[in-house]
């Protein structure tokens, strides 16, 4: 157990973070190095304004509210941009050679002796809320790089400004060809629609073409939801536009083609769009996905987990062998589940590989390969070269038949440690699964260690939700206990400026299932999906439904959202 002191102890004394909380707050900053306060407010952003003040009576620092301040009066030049991003802190103004600056946590001494060292001012702290100081920080980063502030503020100036394409790569002749000096308003309202989608928070972007009418809508918070009608005779040289950005064929329109679009922001900040075009009855079709690198830095702890799943995932993670399968549907986020725990993997001593199709994400350390079918390097084959190249971690992007399954099984059999993806709808029908494409019982039961079943929600906007008087029947036949209905905390979407339809975000809802000695008889003895969830019920383990059901009565989504991703 952890001694805590200071801030965390007071925090815990006064009830707003549990004590075993409280403890692996404390070890997961000391071993990332990272701020107390800011992993605190992550886990529980309604507690924010509540630490400041304790922190104030703590340290003695007087309080300010970062929504009332002028950013205009912020010192120029006075503290680099590295060491503002490095600490987290906002220089607010100075008087003489005395520089006033923000931070949520002052327990970070060294902090404050780096910006004293490099600036040679004496430094005053002022207190403010982590998550207030957070958005701050970041606005002033993204306000140095002038082609993302006026990218997301006025828009119709910026758009020539904004490097859409990798230049090493560009192909000027044929972009020339294609588009000549008086479709400059098509380049403008495509360059539009990417910057609008990646500032609202979307996954996907669809050009649709149509007999009569053409739509472009954004998937935003697992949605689809149209935003703009250009006019139809215009569908031909949208398509272009977005063929020569994706490198892709403009010239062939008879079958499909994919391509990236790298989209640089700022001079820090790159989203990549991974293209597909479909020819359609009326023209083609083009879907755009944004893959945004830090959706695969966020931390298991803003996945949505509950504490003894990720206890379950972090100590399979740790085995050197095994396998662990992350099933769903499309779009449920199995990814962002693989690549977290990839990050966690991603040490110096540790080799590792991934076969995908394709690769979403770059990360660093990593040995990505994208599978080719055409020219035989499938997932099988792959699998086959990694195990040739001393792997540690080996993560394939789905198994999909049996040949991959044998290699992956066998792999995690000698002393690999395994990851991959199944198109399933729960975990116990994961593992029949593997049993109908024709792996023997024996190693199923003995290679498959743990399997995650997934779905995402969308959160209730924290600004505009508000409490849902729902009948006592209606939560029983929904499947809560009496207990949660006494001691739940229930909200409905209501919608604002700051959501879409009173959601903003996206939370996991997990069945995490470990396969202990009751589940590998069950497998041993031909059992089907039902005996093993039964099992894994007995064994404590919560399914999908009652997951969800845990995040409605947390007043982090709704009802109507939770029976809407777990309702079969």
């Amino acid at each position: 157990m952890t001694a805590l002191t200071g801030l965390p102890r007071r925090l815990v004394e006064q009830g707003l973070i549990e004590q075993h909380t409280a403890e692996d707050i404390f070890k997961i900053a000391k071993s990332e190095k990272r701020s107390f306060v800011t992993i605190a407010v992550q886990k529980a952003p309604a507690i924010a304004s509540s630490i400041s003040a304790i922190a104030s009576e703590e340290f003695g620092l007087p309080v300010l509210d970062l929504s009332s301040f002028d950013f205009d009066v912020i010192p120029a030049d006075i503290v680099s941009l590295s060491l503002i991003e490095k600490h987290r802190i906002l220089p607010l103004f100075n008087r003489g050679n005395r520089l006033f600056v923000a931070q949520s946590d002052p327990s970070l001494i060294h902090a404050i002796d780096e910006i004293k060292f490099n600036t040679g001012m004496t430094i005053e702290s002022v207190l403010v809320e982590e998550d207030k100081l957070a958005i701050a920080v970041d606005k002033l980063i993204n306000a140095s790089d002038t082609s993302l502030e006026d990218a997301f503020g006025d828009l119709d100036g910026a758009l020539d400004n904004v490097d859409l394409e990798d230049p090493n790569e560009r192909d000027n002749e044929k972009e020339n060809e294609a588009l000549p000096g008086d479709d400059a308003p098509i380049v403008r309202f495509v360059n539009k629609m990417l910057l609008d989608a990646v500032r609202i928070g979307a996954s996907d972007i669809h050009f649709e073409p149509y007999e009569k009418r053409y739509r472009v809508r954004y998937r935003a918070d697992g949605v689809l939801k149209e935003v703009s009608q250009p006019p139809i005779n215009l569908s031909a040289k949208i398509a272009a536009r977005l063929k020569v950005m994706s490198q892709m064929d403009i010239s062939e329109r008879r079958i499909p083609q994919d391509g990236r679009i790298k989209m640089k922001i700022s001079k820090n900040k790159a989203i990549d769009f991974r293209v597909n075009t479909l020819p359609t009855l009326w023209g083609e079709k083009i879907v755009l996905r944004i893959l945004d690198p830090s959706s695969a830095k966020l931390g298991i702890d803003a996945l949505g987990y509950e504490e003894d799943q990720k206890k379950l995932y972090l100590d399979a993670l740790s085995n050197p062998q095994g396998m662990i399968l992350v099933t769903g549907p499309t779009g449920s986020g199995k990814t962002v589940s693989l690549y977290t725990g990839l990050n966690i993997l991603n040490v110096e001593g540790t080799n590792i590989s991934t076969a995908e199709d394709p690769v979403e994400i770059n990360l660093e350390g990593i040995n990505q390969v994208n599978v080719n079918t055409r020219v035989g390097l499938d997932f099988a084959a792959a699998l086959r070269s990694f195990l040739r190249q001393d792997p540690d971690v080996v993560m394939v992007g789905e198994i999909r038949d049996i040949e991959t399954a044998q290699i992956a099984i066998k792999a995690a059999q000698t002393g690999h440690l395994v990851l991959s993806t199944l198109h399933t709808n729960s975990a116990a029908e994961t593992l029949t699964r593997l049993a109908n494409m024709g792996v023997p019982a024996f190693n199923i039961a003995t290679s498959v260690t743990l399997i995650i079943a997934q779905r995402l929600a969308r959160r209730l906007c924290p600004q505009c939700k508000e409490p849902a008087e729902l009948p006592a029947n209606v939560l029983k036949d929904a499947g809560f206990t009496a207990d949660q209905i006494e001691n739940g905390e229930f909200y409905r979407p209501v919608g604002c400026s700051h959501c879409h339809e009173g959601y903003k975000g996206r939370v996991g809802i997990y069945e995490v299932v470990k396969v202990t000695d009751p589940i590998s008889r069950i497998i041993m003895t031909g059992g089907n999906s039902i005996e093993i969830s039964d099992v894994a019920r007995q064994e404590g383990f919560a399914d999908l439904r009652t997951s969800a059901l845990k995040k409605v009565q947390a007043g982090i989504t709704s009802l109507e959202e939770a029976n809407r991703v777990t309702m079969d």
